[in-house]
């Protein structure tokens, strides 16, 4: 049996050195057929990676997930790519005992009150179910850009995710907003409504608002914290969620 290539995060960071997104994807793709998934949750940017997949035919698993606490106008989009590209974006949900538990012991909103319970929320409601659609993939896709917040300015383009045990490639690392929504309008790409609306980072209903004029990218979720804790734990290097 001939054994399996072992990949260094320089030795795959130089097979990509040079590629556009689209061959740096199929590259990807055919290095560790089966075992690369994209997680979309369906924003600008995810729609700009979901088009370059689905448009040419990438054998790359796109998922989503589904907290439960979602816009209408999000399932809507969802809806539209579906029928778009013929594709059946997979779904996580979380785990209804620990949403039950939570509701039951906290209330709806206890993600207001502090922090902690916001990411208690975010841990139950996102980070578990993404461990469970990573585990035993090998790579991570995602929708990533430096000038989203201060925290992924410093990113690589390719990066070693030890806590899930694979490689993350983020292709959108050096575009900027308007080159996402050029690409967007120019291939006529389905996007959400909220996006016209003021809405730039979109993710639970209750969590995300419009942002004003000259605020910052990442204002509009958990407007009530500290800018410099905003991350809900998907895209952090903490230890892996665990209820």
């Amino acid at each position: 049996m001939i054994a399996e290539p072992t990949y260094t995060l320089e030795s795959l960071t130089e097979q990509l050195h040079g590629l556009s997104n689209i061959e740096a994807l199929r590259t990807l793709a055919e290095l560790f057929p089966g075992e690369v998934v994209f997680s979309t949750s369906l924003g600008y940017e995810d729609q700009v990676i979901t088009d370059l997949i689905l448009a040419n035919d990438i054998p790359i698993k796109i998922f989503t997930l589904d907290t439960g606490r979602m816009f209408s106008e999000t399932y809507s989009v969802w809806k539209k790519t579906n029928d778009r590209y013929g594709a059946k974006i997979e779904t996580y949900f979380p785990k209804a005992e620990a949403v039950e538990k939570l509701m039951t012991t906290k209330g709806p909103y206890s993600f207001y009150e502090s922090v902690e319970n916001r990411k208690e929320c975010c841990g139950i409601r996102k980070v578990e179910p993404l461990n469970r659609a990573l585990k035993g993939q090998k790579i991570w896709i995602t929708g990533i850009r430096a000038e989203q917040s201060a925290n992924r300015q410093s990113m690589p383009q390719l990066e070693r995710d030890d806590a899930h045990d694979l490689f993350k490639f983020h292709p959108l690392m050096d575009w900027t907003f308007d080159e996402v929504k050029q690409y967007i309008k120019d291939h006529n790409v389905p996007y959400n409504p909220l996006h016209d609306r003021g809405f730039v980072s979109i993710g639970c209903q209750p969590c995300t608002r419009a942002i004003q004029e000259g605020e910052d990218f990442r204002a509009g979720r958990w407007w009530w914290e500290d800018n410099s804790k905003k991350e809900c734990g998907l895209h952090t290097h903490e230890e892996t969620f665990k209820p």
